[in-house]
Parts: structure tokens; sequence; C-alpha cells
């Protein structure tokens, strides 16, 4: 992949913060120093580094998770803007390595009958998984996604990324007063002043999501509560930023477009939910009729304050989870309980104030909240009107960022540590079954 930098093209919210920050500090009267400060990298992606063949790789450290899913016993997690690590999860207690997809601009992933759906940045792949070993590109669908801009030479524009570095700096500096500055076509922000200003490291920017759902009809994976893709039956629908598309996979092997539906900008997640898919973006919940699944339409919205918002349906009740920290820009940390037994006039029951709500997942009467560097928390869902007051266990130390309840006693939580399987057979006393540690973190 090229990498390179170009400060024009650095992310609104990054030039913001630039702007906001004191371009000159105090500092002591002293000829040398060392501070640290965090150097920011523009990101590019030019086809012809990932218009590649999908690679099998038989061992690769895991650094950096992103979601997981669920397929016949395996788990896959997803190495962000690699791709994605096998697990043969037969013995949950003991999961083994199969091996590596190597599949450059890789977050999101959905499975049925040993095809895969993948994106590869502002592509979607079909792959066959049948033979592990021998991944085979089926069908590239080019220029789906429109998350990244095409910047000519360059590429696809990616993001940035913020890398602590410490700065020596003497009295010859011309720099050494500066909270940031450009050297040698770098940007440099002092990480106190980054810290102050209330910042987090800026990683690429592309969407959130990931999984697919189960069907009668087929073999079809489980993904969790950021999911971007969901296979109902012989269709694939795909979030991309603004718009739901669906599939016709009567051709899996090819999946066929038939439709655009414009949502609502930034939309991130979706889940089905009988005949319906619950939409999460960052002003609202949307709700679609898919009666008629090539088209599926808008009967109702829930809007609430700007965050990222993962949703979880289940006996009428919509689960909605609002954090901050993001690059939602949202300063609210709450889960919303929603009735949407009248699916065209969803009612707000009450919000419940959280740590940093992100993604979740249900199993009978147990909600299991992932609380990001707070840890995970079940509740007990019985009074809708009192769940805050009905939390049966805390696992603190672990980084949740999403669960998927696979059933009542086997659950799984992947976070920057790494995935962790838990024996929920007793939801108020999880039990730790197994560990996947992850390197980068």
């Amino acid at each position: 992949m090229r990498i390179s930098l170009n400060i024009n093209n650095l992310p609104f919210y990054a030039l913001l913060l630039l702007l906001g920050l004191t371009v000159t500090g105090c500092l002591e009267d002293s000829c040398e120093e060392t501070r640290n400060f965090i150097e920011f990298e523009a990101i590019f992606a030019h086809p012809d580094d990932f218009r590649i063949p999908v690679e099998f790789i038989a061992s690769r450290e895991l650094e950096n998770p992103g979601k997981i899913y669920y397929y016949e016993d395996h788990i896959m997690i997803n190495e962000l803007y690699e791709g994605i690590h096998i697990y043969d999860n037969t013995d949950p207690r003991n999961p083994s390595y199969k091996g590596f997809l190597s599949i450059p601009g890789n977050v999101d992933v959905a499975i049925r009958d040993d095809l895969m759906y993948a994106d590869s940045y502002v592509d979607l792949l079909t792959i066959d998984y049948s033979n592990l070993t021998r991944p085979t590109i089926l069908c590239r669908d080019e220029e789906v996604f429109d998350n990244y801009n095409w910047l000519g030479d360059q590429g696809y524009y990616i993001g940035t990324r913020g890398i602590g570095r410490s700065v020596e700096m003497d009295c010859s500096e011309p720099n050494r007063g500066s909270e940031f500055f450009f050297r040698n076509g770098g940007v440099f922000i002092d990480q106190d002043a980054w810290s102050n200003a209330g910042g987090g490291f800026p990683t690429t920017g592309g969407p959130e999501g990931g999984g697919g759902t189960t069907t009668a009809n087929n073999i079809t994976g489980v993904g969790g509560s950021f999911a971007r893709f969901s296979v109902i039956d012989d269709r694939l629908y795909v979030i991309n930023n603004s718009e739901l598309i669906a599939y016709d996979l009567g051709m899996p092997a090819k999946p066929i477009a038939i439709s655009s539906t414009y949502v609502n900008w930034n939309i991130e997640t979706i889940i089905p939910y009988k005949n319906y898919l619950f939409i999460g973006g960052n002003a609202g919940m949307y709700i679609y009729d898919r009666t008629n699944p090539d088209e599926p339409v808008e009967v109702s919205r829930f809007e609430h304050a700007n965050a990222c918002d993962p949703v979880f349906v289940k006996d009428d009740i919509a689960y909605v989870t609002l954090r901050s920290g993001t690059l939602c820009q949202g300063f609210t940390n709450q889960l919303d309980v929603i009735d949407v037994s009248d699916i065209e006039s969803p009612r707000l029951i009450k919000s419940f104030e959280m740590d940093n709500p992100h993604g979740l997942s249900i199993r009978d009467n147990n909600l299991y909240l992932c609380e990001g560097i707070h840890g995970l928390k079940v509740f007990e869902i019985d009074d809708l009107e009192s769940i805050s007051d009905n939390r049966i266990e805390h696992v603190r130390d672990v980084h949740a960022y999403d669960a998927i309840s696979l059933n009542a006693d086997h659950l799984l939580i992947i976070g920057e540590g790494g995935l962790f399987q838990y024996d929920s057979s007793n939801p108020s006393d999880l039990k730790q079954m197994s560990f996947v540690s992850s390197t980068g973190n």
C-alpha cells in the first residue's frame, strides 16, 4: 500500500482541532528539552495495491482487532483494514488458529453457504470460502462504497493515523515553543495540548459495521451489533454511508445490485427484525419495511442526539447505545430503550446513563452491554423502567467493544485486548473460557 502525506487532505475534524490549539506555549528557559508530540500521517490506498487476489497466510499476529463474525464453528476477527483472522472454535476453551485471509481495506464480512461477502475499501468482494487455504475472488463489484475520496495519482484518501514520537529540541529548533508545527511534510501536535483539547488518536476514517444474520433456508453466519452487512434469504443488504443498497443473491457468486435507497447522512449499522431493517445512524434510528425485499421503504424513525448508535431489537423493544469520544462527535453516554410495537410510531420508554456504551447483545432476559474501557456489564431487562438498577454482573478488567451471544451458555466479546469467550450459563457470574490476545494493545 502506498502511504504518503498531504496536509491539505487531513480530515475536517483533525483540522478543527489543529485550529483550536494555541500556536505557542510557555516553556521554561532551557536550551534543550525533550517533548512528546503526535505525528499525523495521511493514508492513501491506490487500486493497484488493493485490487489484488485474496491471500491465505498460515500465521499472523492479531494486532488491531476489529469486529467479530461467527460461521459454522469458525470465529473470524477482523484485522482492521488488513483482513480476517480465522479460528476453529469447536472447543471454545481452546480455539485453534486456522490462518489469515489478507483482504486490503477490509472491515466487514458476511457469509452464506461458504460464500464470503467482504469489503475492500471501495469494492465489494464475493469470495469462495469453501477451501480456506485457496480463497478465490468470484466477483468484485467496484466503487460500491463512497466513504473514501479519490485523489488522482495518490489513490483513495483513507484517513489519518497518529504516531506518538519523542522530539528532542535545543535552542536552534525554530519550533521549540510551538504546540503544533509542520516538519518534512508531517504534522506534529504537542501530546499534552492534544489531550487538554479533548482529542484522541484518529485512525483511518472508514465505516463501522460487520456481520450477518441467520436464515431458515441457508447456512449463514452471525455478526455483532455494529453490523453493516445483513444477509436475509436471497438478499444482501449493505450500508454505504448514506444509502441502503440491496443485492439479489439469486446467483450467490455474482451479487447483483438492484436498488439504492437514500436513508440519511452517516448511517452506520443494520440489524434485521421480523420483516424490518433497523438502521442506526449518527442522528437517529431508521426503520425500513422489506415487504418488497428489492426496495425497502422507510416506515418511521427515532431521532436522538448526535452520536454513534448500535441497535439491538428483541420482543418489539429496541435498545440503542449512544456514546462520546468518537468521530460521530457526540457527547452523550446512554442506553435508549424504545418501544417499537407500533412500528410507525417508535416511543422512548426511558434513557439510562452509562459510562461509554459500545456494542450490545441480548439473550433471553439478559442484556450484555460493552462499555469500552469500563468493561462488560450484564443487566436484567424484565423491568424496562429500571434497567440500570438491575445490573447483575460487571467484568471490569476487559476492554469491550462488541458482543455476540451465540446461545444461553456462550458469549463472545471483542475489544482492543483481543477476543474473550465466556460461559454465560449463569449471567450473574460469567466464567472466562478462553482468551485470544492482541499484540497491538
